[in-house]
């Protein structure tokens, strides 16, 4: 069994999720959501699910970056992405800092956006100190893509969309990022829309 994965346009996309308390992450309903989240998340595919995306404004994520996912890219854009497997793992009430604001861009989609995607810079470390699924506390600290994905899910706990972050006009559909932008540097991608190059940075956050 799936979840239905919300749009954009409703409410609890642009709402801020509340935190699980103690006795809801040990309750037999967050399990079950927590495994229907892993299956729906699978079944899009996606990398990353946050709790609103379902329809349920609590702070709880799901993360997996799975192999079969990274097949079809080539080791050079792999590195450049600094992108590698990441094992499936759940986040509860999860507090997000940003250990190196470097800004990084790429081209980003969303399970919630559907058919869509647009470069969004994100800073390039960031450290996430949450809980897991037994209620125990965790610290992951990750670059990259990795980063990115973590950046991505915390922000669906704040009511916060990629389109909010993305540079306009390099917006496109998917189909069209397939033909047009696969394998272009994110500089030949500014160039050919016209962007100048891009000269701030991603300052440091600390929310909880």
């Amino acid at each position: 069994m799936v979840l239905k994965i919300v749009q954009a346009g409703e409410p609890v996309l642009r709402q801020r999720a509340r935190e699980l308390t103690p006795e809801e992450i040990g309750s037999a309903e967050t399990r079950q959501l927590i495994a229907l989240m892993r299956d729906t998340m699978r079944d899009a595919p996606g990398v990353g699910l946050a709790a609103p995306q379902v329809g349920v404004g609590v702070r709880l994520v799901v993360i997996e970056d799975r192999p079969e996912y990274q097949a079809g890219a080539s080791p050079a854009d792999l590195a450049l992405r600094e992108r590698a497997p990441v094992a499936f793992h759940v986040l509860i009430n999860p507090r997000l800092v940003v250990e190196d604001p470097t800004p990084v861009e790429f081209h980003e989609g969303c399970l919630s956006v559907n058919g869509l995607a647009a470069l969004v810079p994100r800073a390039r470390g960031v450290r996430v100190e949450a809980l897991d699924e037994q209620g125990q506390p965790v610290t992951v600290s990750a670059r990259g893509w990795y980063a990115r994905i973590l950046q991505h899910e915390f922000d669906h706990l704040e009511g916060t969309l990629y389109v909010d972050r993305m540079e306009t006009r390099s917006l496109t559909t998917q189909d069209n990022h397939r033909r047009h932008w696969m394998g272009k540097s994110t500089a030949q991608v500014r160039t050919a829309l016209g962007l100048a190059e891009r000269q701030d940075s991603v300052p440091p956050e600390d929310k909880s």
